[in-house]
Parts: C-alpha cells; sequence; structure tokens
C-alpha cells in the first residue's frame, strides 16, 4: 500500500515537473442574460433581463490544469411584476444591480494545442452589490433593508481559446439576493457570455 501510495505521489510530481506552466493576464467584456427566482406571499414574477459586464482575469496553473482568478463589473436583475388576483392592480418595473465579482474557477483544459484550446471549468464567485435600483410601485413588495449587500455562488461553464482570444459560456447561480422572512425571498441566475483577449 505504501509502495502505491509513493508510486502515485512520483508520478503526479513528475507530470507537474514535466508540465508546461501557464500564466496568462487579459481583460474581458460582454453580456449577462439575468433572472431573479422569487418566492413568497406575493404572487411577483420576474422576466429575464439583458446587462453587461467587463474586467479583468489571470491564469496560473501547469499543462492542462489552471485556476482562473477575476474581477469584475456586472449589472443584473431582472423585470418584475405582480398579477393582482382580483384585477385591481397591475405592478411592472425593472429591478437592476450592480456588482463586483470575484469568481476563483478551475479550469481544465479537455483540448490543448499551439492554436486551440477547448476548457471546462468551475468555482465560487463572491458578489459585492455597490447599488440597486427598483421603481416605487414596487415599494409595497420590496424594502431596501432586505436587499443583500455581499453574495456568495457558483460558476460552472465552458470556452474555448483560439490564439489571443478566449471566448467563455458560464451560468452562475446567487443565493439570496433578497431575503425577507416574512414575505418573500429571491435568488438570482445568469447566464453569460464573454469575449477576452490576453495581454500577457
Amino acid at each position: 500500500m505504501k509502495r502505491l501510495f509513493f508510486a502515485s505521489l512520483f508520478i503526479l510530481f513528475s507530470t507537474v515537473g514535466f508540465a508546461q506552466p501557464v500564466f496568462d493576464l487579459g481583460l474581458k467584456a460582454g453580456v449577462n442574460y439575468s433572472n431573479m427566482s422569487l418566492d413568497g406571499e406575493f404572487d411577483l414574477n420576474s422576466d429575464a433581463i439583458t446587462k453587461l459586464h467587463w474586467g479583468a482575469f489571470g491564469r496560473v496553473g501547469f499543462g492542462r490544469l489552471y485556476i482562473q482568478p477575476e474581477v469584475y463589473f456586472s449589472k443584473k436583475g431582472g423585470d418584475l411584476s405582480y398579477d393582482d388576483p382580483f384585477d385591481i392592480i397591475t405592478l411592472t418595473g425593472g429591478f437592476d444591480y450592480k456588482t463586483i465579482d470575484v469568481p476563483l474557477l478551475l479550469g481544465y483544459k479537455i483540448v490543448k494545442s499551439s492554436v486551440l484550446d477547448l476548457h471546462i471549468m468551475g468555482g465560487p464567485v463572491f458578489n459585492f452589490v455597490t447599488d440597486s435600483n427598483y421603481p416605487d410601485e414596487l415599494n409595497e413588495f420590496l424594502k431596501d433593508d432586505f436587499f443583500n449587500k455581499h453574495l456568495f455562488g457558483v460558476q460552472y461553464g465552458l470556452g474555448v481559446d483560439v490564439l489571443f482570444l478566449t471566448l467563455d459560456a458560464r451560468v452562475e447561480h446567487t443565493s439570496k439576493i433578497y431575503d425577507d422572512p416574512d414575505l418573500i425571498s429571491g435568488n438570482s441566475t445568469t447566464f453569460m457570455l464573454t469575449l477576452g483577449f490576453k495581454i500577457l
């Protein structure tokens, strides 16, 4: 058993030692297709909206395996609406919020060549809400005190690198953007399409 353990360690360190190091630094920008899922006492609905994100990324690793930290500015939210079951009132309005997002992703290159790489990635993301806006007509349902300013989520997806360009498609799930335990709680889901270019 010990021989097998030390043999496995030797193979692992030998592979890392001879693997080509990975170090990239670049800029990125893209679109968010985001929506909110709301649960609670009121029948408050949400439709998806399209917003933007932009920032920077890095990659550090060996061979096919790497870690990709990022930081970028992002806009998300949803088009909220309330349909009164008694047809007395109908309220609609967009809820937008801005964040600074910091993902820490683990990536693996499924296909690796000198011209093209195909990779998968996933990991945690930390969201810091810098601003949130919603119409006054939704004050009956939403209160500023219940919007969380520090969020935690996960991202996962796949991408392709062609020379110095990189294109990623990811899904982000963030919990409890809004949390009123007596009335409404809401989570956020975002589909992200990002184009980046490596400067190092």
